[in-house]
């Protein structure tokens, strides 16, 4: 596949050795940072598990960049009025790290973080304390849109209305201009560690960040969940797209806005999507708005709970799933064991997960896995994203 070709010389890659950076420590967002490739623990695992069924050892496909890679980011927003701090929490603390020149994330966002610090000291607001939980700027999350080279921003606030942040924002409209793609306020009054309100308001811009994967439009409303590094991102849909047969009936699990699903329109007669969070749900349908009818008639959207959902995988040829962290849900997994599809493309976030669901999918001898794939979606840190194609025995 054309993903993996070179991952080998990729993975002996040098050049970052020499990277450095001036928040580490106490930064804890990249505890390998320079360190080339997926961490070794992820790799021996993932090498037993390849042996243990067969299997050469997994390639590894990286991306190229090794800085700058990161296109979205979720900063905490802490300090004193006049004196705000914008980062990442140090760990197992409320004491935010102030990254202001961080080597990962797209320049932009190091950027719009400035002028977002800026723009609180000038219009006087106060930060969040969680002691007290008292303070209106909370959270800030930026998403970079590649086509535009602009960013979507979301202010979360401990306030129940935009009101406070007025002035705020108006300031970084003014700063930004061009640069901001659009500009949202989300209320999270909850004394939870919960970054995100459910409520989002459009204080300007257009709804929805899009990118393209496999040739389809694919649209990100500020509170559905999108890979960050999206090159890689872009090298696992088109690893996927290659194991999907032309004329296959496919049915996604844990589809989000459809970045995997639309791409994958055209290879297939028929297309099932499965989602629960409404706000990946309304993503998704603005995306199947803008295909054309006949491609809109193949597709059958989903929506609820994975396991709630796993008739969908009946009569079909390929089934894809891509869960959270800690991987398939119960009901859907025994579906897989009990009337398997002849292909299943299990994405992982959660290696741990991984191993316990191949081991329980491939028990009854009626799975095998065939084939794995790890990428480096998050370059130096422990986290590695893994494909496993499981067939019918």
């Amino acid at each position: 596949m054309n993903a993996v070709r070179g991952a080998n010389m990729n993975a002996t890659r040098g050049a970052n050795a020499g990277l450095n950076c001036s928040h580490r420590p106490p930064c804890p967002g990249c505890p390998r940072f320079a360190e080339p490739g997926i961490a070794p623990g992820a790799r021996a695992q993932l090498d037993a598990l390849a042996a243990a069924h067969g299997l050469p050892p997994v390639p590894v496909v990286l991306g190229e960049a090794e800085t700058g890679f990161r296109a979205r980011a979720r900063l905490s927003i802490r300090g004193r009025v006049g004196a705000p701090k914008i980062g990442l929490f140090e760990l197992g603390t409320h004491r935010v790290v102030h990254i202001p020149n961080c080597r990962v994330q797209h320049p932009l966002i190091n950027h719009v973080a400035a002028v977002v610090r800026r723009a609180l000291v000038e219009s006087k607001l106060t930060c969040y304390s969680d002691k007290a939980h008292l303070g209106i700027a909370r959270y800030l999350q930026v998403v970079i849109e590649r086509s535009s080279q602009s960013a979507q921003l979301v202010l979360v606030a401990n306030a129940a209305t935009p009101e406070p942040l007025r002035d705020c924002f108006e300031n970084i409209r003014g700063r930004l201009g061009s640069q901001l793609h659009g500009l949202w306020f989300n209320s999270n009054r909850e004394t939870t560690n919960t970054i995100l309100g459910p409520e989002f308001v459009r204080i300007c811009g257009p709804e929805t960040v899009v990118e393209r994967f496999g040739g389809a439009s694919v649209h990100y409303p500020p509170g559905a969940f999108g890979q960050s590094n999206l090159e890689v991102a872009g090298r696992l849909i088109e690893h996927l797209r290659e194991e999907i047969p032309i004329g296959a009936r496919v049915a996604e699990f844990y589809a989000g806005v459809g970045a995997i699903g639309l791409s994958l329109v055209e290879r297939t007669t028929r297309l099932r999507l499965n989602e629960l969070s409404p706000h990946s749900l309304q993503g998704l349908t603005i995306g199947l708005s803008g295909l054309d009818a006949a491609e809109r008639a193949k597709i059958e959207v989903v929506p609820g709970s994975a396991g709630s959902a796993r008739a969908m995988a009946d009569d079909v040829d390929v089934v894809i799933a891509d869960p959270p962290r800690k991987g398939l849900d119960p009901e859907l997994r025994s579906a897989l064991v009990e009337a398997p599809p002849a292909r299943f493309l299990y994405v992982s976030c959660g290696l741990e997960s991984f191993l316990a669901d191949t081991a329980s999918l491939t028990a009854a001898g009626k799975l095998r896995l065939t084939g794995l794939t790890a990428f480096n979606l998050l370059p130096y840190t422990d986290h590695v994203e893994t494909v496993g194609r499981f067939e019918r025995a």
